[in-house]
């Protein structure tokens, strides 16, 4: 029998959190081979909102949302989306959801998605000027609008805690709400605004910028599928679905939906699913839109993109096999044109992704049970853009058996 092709570090999965761990272990002198099913880029990392959204530290059972799921689910087109054939699946995931809105656990995830943030902050300013990608970002601030004052008081608390995180915010009204965002129906009351919110360009080709500077330092893409990764006496065996294999020094597993069975595979069963996530990109030009528009009682935002107009978000838990239900993002277009009165809907690209998620709004970042050299690095749900190059720091911190930078218990695969 051959003997398998050796590597230093394989990263399963080359999407932004793959390609910012790559980044940094090249910048501490590691040797990358990236593995994945569909090439750079092409899940989460491709269609995404776009968004460094730093100041997003709530997890999604803090945001109030428990009290508005029975609503939600009765309209099928609405925020959030359980088709019947999956709720049997997804009942668990939900229970452990409910129960991380409890005081104990939010307060606990509050605290380290803040860490996390203040991480992502100051990494991901420290990778993009080594990447030569800062010139992508836009600092343009986020608007959130209410359509009612018991909206905007429903949001108060949230704002609180950012507040007392020293998190920047105004509170807009009148005037100051139509200069931040001109030609919003006038349905909406108030605003609020954060300033150092920030977006990409277009993050397909902020990925794939990133990804180029990775190839450039001498970094291997694969694509292919990964069937198993198991730890041995020589190394770590990667198997490839077309019954290939490498043997690594260390694998990183980054496949975001797709990274449960090789985590369940090595001893960690990891409750992760996947929400998928729906948007139409109309063309340059459909609307003057100033900024990242966020419309949090209809679960979705509205972006500027150098390539148009992006209409996105929502929630569909229904795994990764099911068809797409594009009308879902049909009625997400029709309510951004009642929102946004003048926008112009001709012509939009619809697409769907899946963002690797988990009840308490927390990733898994660490090693794996079976080995701490096969380090965890997924379930970033929303925020997958905004703390890749926080994660990709801690892999880094992990794979050199140095103590990472922030505490990483939370975000260990045995905590639930």
């Amino acid at each position: 029998m051959n003997k398998p092709e050796t590597a230093d570090i394989v990263i399963v999965g080359a999407g932004i959190i793959g390609l910012s761990a790559a980044f940094r272990l090249q910048q501490a002198g590691r040797k990358v081979t990236l593995i994945d099913k569909s090439g750079m880029a092409q899940g989460a990392s491709y269609g995404n909102a776009a968004a460094f959204a730093f100041s997003d530290v709530l997890p999604m059972a803090a945001k109030g949302m428990i009290g508005k799921v029975p609503g939600w689910l009765l309209d099928p087109l609405g925020p959030l989306s359980i088709p019947p054939a999956y709720a049997p699946k997804i009942l668990p995931w939900l229970v452990r959801f409910w129960r991380a809105g409890w005081r104990d656990r939010r307060e606990a995830s509050i605290a380290a998605q803040i860490a996390l943030m203040d991480l992502a902050r100051s990494e991901m300013a420290a990778l993009t000027k080594a990447a030569g990608t800062d010139h992508m970002v836009r600092s343009d601030g986020s608007l959130e609008v209410y359509e009612s004052e018991a909206e905007f008081k429903d949001s108060l608390p949230g704002w609180a805690v950012r507040q007392a995180n020293n998190i920047g915010f105004e509170h807009v009204r009148g005037a100051r709400l139509a200069a931040l965002q001109p030609g919003l129906s006038p349905r909406f009351v108030a605003g609020t605004f954060v300033p150092q919110w920030q977006t990409v360009s277009e993050p397909y080709e902020f990925a794939c910028a990133l990804g180029g500077a990775v190839l450039a330092k001498g970094a291997t893409l694969l694509q292919h599928t990964v069937s198993t990764v198991k730890p041995g006496a020589d190394g770590i065996a990667v198997t490839l679905g077309n019954g290939e294999s490498l043997l690594a020094r260390q694998v990183v597993i980054a496949c975001g939906a797709w990274s449960k069975p090789l985590a369940a595979a090595l001893g960690d069963n990891v409750p992760l699913d996947t929400e998928r996530g729906y948007n139409t990109t109309l063309p340059v030009g459909a609307f003057a839109l100033q900024r990242q528009l966020i419309f949090g009682g209809h679960g979705f935002v509205v972006t500027p993109l150098a390539t148009g107009i992006r209409v996105g978000g929502a929630v569909e838990l229904g795994g990764l096999a099911l068809p797409p239900n594009y009308a879902r993002a049909d009625a997400m277009l029709k309510k951004a044109a009642s929102f946004m009165p003048g926008l112009k809907t001709e012509g939009g690209k619809q697409w769907m992704g899946f963002r690797p998620s988990l009840p308490d709004s927390l990733p898994v970042i660490g090693p794996s049970s079976a080995s701490s050299d096969i380090v965890y690095a997924f379930g970033h749900g929303h925020l997958g853009l905004t703390q890749s190059a926080a994660t990709g720091r801690l892999v880094a911190d992990l794979i050199a058996k140095t103590k990472p930078t922030i505490d990483i218990t939370p975000f260990a695969a045995d905590r639930f």
